[in-house]
């Protein structure tokens, strides 16, 4: 993200900040710093984390309705939150409102077309095309910088832990009993736009 947009000086808008996670890393440089969470339990937490660290606002809100004025933000930020392609127009619609001339949308995202990870998300959503997905944030305008991350887990319970967190009960049932390791190779997309 850094080699298209920096964050100094800039108003960043974190887009389904969940607890805020994020949102000090982005407050070390970033001037102002603005997280949106539709679950007000994650929007308190997000709240509690980043007490105290000034130019932090973490806002209960929707990527369809941005608690944000017009051209109010620099970088924009969703990272596996609302943005997965086809359907999500309306908060895309959003993002043209809030994202100042100049400024950049970052969305991060699956590939499910690679790692073992990917694999495993096919298996768990067989109804998902991710080559549709990617033609439709190609018509949207945005560029594609493919990642491949790991994940690397101290003990086979986190490795249990976080697969049950993220694929169906029977799908993870099988990914424990097929995956005997503590690392996984995870690919995703990050898609950006300049506005």
């Amino acid at each position: 993200m850094r080699a298209v947009r920096g964050t100094a000086g800039a108003h960043v808008l974190d887009i389904g900040c969940g607890d805020g996670y994020h949102l000090a890393r982005f407050a070390r440089d970033a001037a102002r710093v603005t997280g949106v969470e539709p679950h007000a339990r994650l929007a308190r937490a997000a709240q509690a984390r980043t007490a105290g660290l000034p130019g932090v606002e973490v806002r209960t809100g929707v990527a369809q309705r941005l608690p944000v004025p017009d051209a109010s933000v620099d970088v924009a930020h969703a990272r596996l939150a609302y943005f997965f392609g086809p359907g999500c127009e309306p908060g895309l619609a959003e993002l043209r409102r809030v994202v100042r001339r100049g400024g950049v949308a970052f969305v991060i995202d699956n590939d499910a077309t690679r790692s073992t990870f990917g694999g495993w998300f096919r298996r768990f959503l067989p109804d998902y095309d991710p080559e549709r997905v990617e033609r439709f944030w190609v018509r949207q305008g945005f560029q594609r910088t493919p990642l491949t991350i790991r994940w690397c887990f101290a003990t086979r319970a986190d490795f249990e832990a976080v697969v049950r967190i993220e694929l169906s009960p029977q799908v993870a049932d099988e990914v424990v009993a097929e995956h005997p390791g503590l690392e996984v190779d995870y690919a995703l997309n990050l898609w950006w736009k300049e506005y």
